[in-house]
């Protein structure tokens, strides 16, 4: 009896240790204004769940842009999340200096996220792929 417990436990450490080694762990990416635009891609059956997404600095405000494949209506692209400012030195927020919510966002595959540089801005994002 004790052999065959045994043999289960390393059978499931084993299985547990490939699960872990196997999943998908999450991805930041820092992205200042010379740096290229980020673009991943999402392919079918997949999620992107973004966790964090901030700006530090610039005047503009950063987004993550998403395209659909085969929509045609307005082009097929929409923002669906703006940065979170964590400094409010520059820009039309800058008399309010109060704080903002992080919020967060699930995108269905397949698309296409793309998130421009800001000028003068460094942005902070964490996400990660999830399968179906």
């Amino acid at each position: 009896m004790k052999a065959l417990t045994a043999r289960f436990f390393v059978a499931a450490f084993i299985f547990a240790t490939a699960a872990v080694a196997f999943a998908n762990p999450p991805k930041s990416k820092i992205i200042t204004g010379n740096d290229s635009t980020l673009v991943i891609t999402v392919p079918h059956d997949h999620f992107l769940k973004i966790t964090n997404f901030t700006q530090d600095g610039g005047t503009d405000r950063a987004v993550v842009e998403v395209t659909l494949p085969g929509q045609t209506e307005n082009g097929g692209t929409t923002n669906v999340l703006t940065a979170t400012r964590i400094d409010f030195s520059t820009g039309s927020n800058s008399p309010q200096n109060s704080p903002e919510i992080v919020n967060r966002v699930t995108i269905a595959g397949p698309a296409l996220v793309r998130v421009r540089p800001i000028v003068g801005a460094k942005l902070f994002i964490s996400y990660r792929m999830e399968g179906d």
